[in-house]
């Protein structure tokens, strides 16, 4: 998609009930299990967007055989760790393509070079790094060691004792629990200090078990026997950071959204952002498997002091909505999300100023206080989720315009329609 899309204020509260995608951060990671595995697995509710694209192909570059069947992957075959072969990547974009697969590529024989967009190049990559080279892998930069392009190789490598940090990103820790089991003598992995978004490092725990690993977890030391992938039939839950956006239209807005399966999603820290809402006034309730946000008109928006260190997918969309409060919203612990697609702090805040928002800047969040709307051009900067979160802006004033709307082809490709679809009265 090129060019922009302009998203009109709504008059009327919504009615909608509406599907989200597959989690894409659970999806990427029974990928990797099966590769790893071997056999025949079957991952059910895969999303379509393009970070899970970009690793099918990353896995399939690496040998795997993979075929998508609508929303369904079946993995035929796994990766030939043995093969001598050289194989390149380009993860575009995606974070946990790029790390994921490098962790891979330490368990197999042949040389496996990754790269990535300009805005992947830019994020830090030596905390893994540093930690493949501690059990034996080799790695080679290209340019700016710790950062893509990165050439990566193990033989495979042995694994045992090895310490890594998340204080800057969880996805370091949860490459090597994914790719631990499948090598030589499985690994020890200390992760010391303070973690950010430790939820995910513990959805990558839960995934590898749910493949067969064998894997405890005692304080900061994750313990990963070797061997113990098996092939597997696996449903990814609906994406709750997908959901967020949905749910906060009813919030700015008001009225009711339904999103299907949402009521039944238990390993993304995501799943709490509808309790984030109720506190700023909505009315939150489980039907069945679903889970329904809705807010009556004359019931006001106030704003919260809200700690997202364990849901930072969330800062966008819930400092999008704090702009429509009555009263002002703190953003705590998410100083890290500097280093996400993009700025997700200062970038963020730039267009939030624009949007007509105060914004104060902190080391690790930003205080949002509300502004009359005012009619603006957004720039994402590459940046799916801020994207999505300015569109939903413009239902409750403005009007918004997203420029470079495509962008939201990272996680969600059908976003524009099912919003299009959320306002559309029966």
């Amino acid at each position: 998609m090129t060019g922009s899309v302009t998203v009109q204020p709504v008059a009327s509260p919504l009615d909608a009930t509406v599907s989200v995608p597959g989690s894409k951060s659970i999806a990427n990671r029974a990928i990797v299990c099966a590769i790893l595995a071997g056999g025949s697995s079957t991952i059910e509710n895969v999303p379509d967007g393009d970070d899970t694209r970009l690793l099918i192909d990353g896995c399939r570059a690496l040998g795997a055989g993979i075929r998508l069947v609508g929303t369904t992957i079946v993995v035929d075959s796994g990766i030939d760790r043995t093969s001598a072969a050289e194989v390149a990547i380009d993860a575009g974009l995606g974070g946990t393509t790029s790390r994921f697969l490098t962790a891979v590529a330490a368990v197999r024989a042949g040389r496996t070079t990754l790269t990535g967009g300009a805005g992947l190049r830019r994020r830090p990559m030596d905390g893994l790094h540093d930690a493949l080279l501690d059990i034996g892998a080799r790695v080679e930069w290209s340019g700016e060691r710790g950062r893509l392009p990165v050439t990566v190789s193990g033989g495979p490598v042995a694994g045992g004792r090895v310490a890594v940090s998340a204080e800057t990103s969880s996805q370091f820790a949860s490459a090597l629990v994914l790719a631990g089991p499948a090598m030589r003598d499985g690994l020890r992995l200390v992760v010391p200090g303070p973690r950010v978004s430790n939820g995910y490092l513990e959805m990558s725990v839960q995934v590898a078990r749910s493949f067969g690993a064998r894997i405890a977890v005692a304080g900061d030391t994750i313990e990963i026997g070797r061997g113990a992938y098996g092939a597997r039939h696996y449903v990814v839950e609906p994406d709750a950071s997908s959901a967020s956006f949905v749910f906060a239209a009813a919030a700015l807005v008001g009225g009711r959204v339904v999103v299907r399966g949402a009521a039944a999603t238990v390993l993304q820290p995501e799943r709490d952002f509808p309790a984030i809402l109720e506190r700023m006034g909505c009315a939150v309730e489980a039907r069945g498997s679903d889970l329904m946000v809705s807010r009556r008109s004359g019931s006001p928006l106030v704003g919260v002091d809200a700690d997202l260190s364990e849901m930072s997918d969330a800062v966008p969309i819930l400092a999008a909505i704090a702009t429509r409060a009555s009263s002002p919203t703190t953003i705590r612990g998410v100083g890290f999300i500097r280093g996400k697609e993009s700025n997700r702090i200062d970038d963020l805040a730039a267009e939030l100023r624009r949007a007509g928002a105060g914004v104060d800047v902190r080391d690790d969040g930003m205080r949002i206080v509300p502004g009359a709307p005012i009619a603006v051009e957004v720039d994402p900067r590459d940046d799916h989720r801020l994207a999505m979160a300015f569109a939903v802006l413009g239902l409750a004033g403005g009007p918004v315009t997203v420029s470079d709307p495509g962008v939201v082809a990272k996680s969600w490709p059908a976003f524009w329609g099912v919003l299009a679809d959320l306002v559309r009265r029966p």
